[in-house]
Order: structure tokens, then sequence, then C-alpha cells
């Protein structure tokens, strides 16, 4: 008999914890699992979510077609939304969640888990995934009516699965009573990369050294600190490109400073990409500029694909990078972002070796084996 699985997410469209989302149900035994898919927000399905078999349903519309539809959509929002935050995640569980499951899995903080942990049947596992530093970017305040709340969220649950030793340590800070925190690294599916990698060519500004930089376009990514640091090495003589591949709030903003510096000619923003692998089979170097991270998927993919790594030090690049070993690591300030790019810009020998390192560490994931670790979570 299958196992019936639920995960709640907060949205299948976005970032890294959404992509490893995709890969992870693209790679579950649907013989061995009976999958119902909830979002917190209800988001068009498309290629790659591997829907066929999966159950999807959704808890706040957000794609309603007619006025009418619209008009009933925004009053059954509203009410869900008084009682999300009025009322006990139980009482929203309650009225809002359907079905009865073996396994309950919350897989990404805020919103997801908060709802799960409300769960009513006693008898399921329930599972809660962190993906990213909370001690740093605790973003999940807007989910929950105060920190206790979270605490006794998480409390309800029988694991905590954590990408990343730093994001465990970050845990174990915010939340020193709760002892079910588990390392568990993301799956990536390293011949899928590949593969998506050849299936065009991509296009770069014309430049010598071709930087580029995947994420959403908010604070959390620091791009509004990597386009001065690019600017100052433009106008020292650098011959250098920037392309950042995503969307977001900041979007205006970045364009206006790329604008007003005379940047149009070196840096691009071709939006958000399903599929950025050729850009980062293309380009010379990849550049995480992030205030905060948890287990960053797209320095993971960058490293599958050879490519070179300058990360700010964040939680889970000491372990990706082997401490520096594979990729540079600098201080997350950006004085010292700007020093450790120009090093290398500086230096192409440099970036040739860093080639061969990525390459070497890149081979360290396999996605059979991280695969197992998660279906071993779930039996």
């Amino acid at each position: 008999m299958k196992k019936r699985v639920l995960f709640v997410i907060n949205s299948l469209w976005g970032g890294g914890a959404e992509k490893v989302f995709q890969t992870l149900l693209c790679n579950l035994d649907k013989n061995k699992y009976d999958i119902t898919v909830y979002s917190v927000n209800q988001t068009h399905i498309g290629p790659p979510y591997p829907m066929s078999g999966i159950e999807y349903r959704y808890i706040f519309g957000q794609l309603a077609k007619t006025g009418l539809e619209r008009f009933k959509m925004r009053l059954m929002n509203k009410l869900k939304l008084t009682v999300y935050y009025h009322l006990s995640p139980k009482w929203f569980y309650r009225l809002f969640m359907r079905g009865r499951y073996d396994v309950e899995v919350a897989f990404i903080e805020g919103y997801a888990t908060r709802v799960v942990s409300g769960s009513t049947n006693k008898r399921s596992k329930k599972l809660a995934w962190v993906h990213i530093d909370l001690e740093k970017n605790h973003w999940t305040d807007v989910a929950y009516r105060s920190r206790k709340e979270e605490e006794a969220a998480y409390n309800r649950f029988d694991l905590i699965p954590v990408v990343s030793q730093s994001v465990h340590a970050s845990m174990k800070s915010l939340f020193k009573k709760i002892e079910t925190f588990l390392v568990v690294k993301n799956p990536i599916d390293e011949r899928f990369i590949c593969s998506q990698s050849l299936a065009f060519k991509a296009k770069f500004p014309s430049a010598a050294i071709k930087l580029v930089s995947i994420g959403r376009f908010e604070n959390q990514k620091g791009y509004d600190r990597l386009l001065p640091i690019v600017r100052c090495l433009v106008d020292e003589g650098y011959d250098l490109s920037l392309t950042l591949l995503g969307d977001g709030s900041q979007r205006k903003s970045l364009e206006s400073y790329i604008n007003e510096n005379g940047l149009s000619e070196r840096v691009s923003l071709p939006g958000f990409q399903s599929n950025p692998y050729p850009w980062l089979a293309g380009a010379d170097l990849f550049v995480c500029s992030s205030r905060s991270e948890g287990y960053s998927t797209v320095v993971t993919e960058a490293l599958i694909l050879g490519l070179p790594v300058i990360t700010t030090d964040c939680a889970g690049m000491g372990e990706l990078l082997g401490c520096g070993r594979y990729g540079m690591i600098v201080d997350n300030d950006d004085e010292a972002l700007y020093n450790g790019l120009k090093s290398l810009v500086a230096n192409h020998k440099k970036i040739d070796e860093y080639r061969n390192l990525a390459s070497e560490r890149g081979k360290d994931f396999k996605l059979s084996a991280l695969m197992s670790q998660i279906e071993t979570l779930i039996d």
C-alpha cells in the first residue's frame, strides 16, 4: 500500500528552495508514495513540475480568470487571512486543509511550517524543512504572531531537516530547547543540470570576463551592493560584464542604477529563466553577493558545471567550498567582496585554477545518495 505524503510549500515559483522541491518531486518513487502538494499561494503549474500522479491544491487563490471569480477569490482570501492571523494553526488546518496523510511535510519555513504545525492528525509523521539561516534573516516573523508561537510550531514536528551545518547552528541558537534538528543536504540532479546546460548558447554582454549571478532581486541577495562594485572595476579599466538572472522587488532600482551609471553595455538583466544552466556553463565566474543563505542551490549548480565561484561568507558556503579550497569565500561586507572580485578579474590564472577545483568538487554531488537519505526520512 502506498504511503500518503503531504507536502506544503509557500509557492511553486521562485528561488532555490522551490527548485530543490522540483527535483524532489521529480525523483520520488510514485510507486511507493501517494503525493499531495499544497502551495500556500496558488501557482500556475507547468514544466518541470511532474504533476502527473500528484494531486495539487492551494490555500490562497491567485489565478482567477473573470471579474466575478476575482471578487469571490478576494473575499475568500480575506476570510482565510483573518483566520490565519487571529486563530490558532489548528483551527486554520481544520478549516482549510483536506485529506488524511501518513507523512506531512512543511518543505519551507514560515507560512507552510505554521500551517502544517496545526495538523490534528496525531498518527502522521511530521517534518519541517529549513532552507535559510534564520538567525541572520528572520523573515518568518511575518508568518507568526510571535517568536513564541514559532517555537511552539517547530515543537510539533518529529524531525526538522536543515540544509547545512551553519543552518543547524543558527536554529539551535534560536530555539535552544528543540532537539529534533537533522542536517539533510538538498537533492541536486547533476545529470539534468549538465544536459540542460547544452540546450542553447547563452548571450552575454561583450567582455573579456563574464560574471553571472542568479537569485531574487531582493535585499538578501545583495545585488544593490554588487552593482557599485562592478561600476568601480569597470571605471578602473577591467574588461568585464555582469549578467543577473532573476526578478523581484528591486528590479526597477537596479535598472535605474545601471542606466544612471552608464552600465547598460556591461550589465544585463534577462529576467527569470526556467533554464539558467547555459548561462552558468558559458560564464567565467559566478558571484554570490548574498547577505544570507542557507545552502546555496545555485552555487552547487555552478560547481557541477565547473564554474569558478566567489561568494560572501554565508551559511553553507564553507561546506560547499571546502572552507575556501574549491572557491573564494570573502567576508560578508562590500569592501571584502570588492577586493576579492578584483583579485580574480586581475588574475586570469587564478580563475582557471578555481575552474579546475570547481569541476573536482562538482563530482561530489550525486542525486541518488541524496534522495536515498530523504526517502529514509519519509519511510
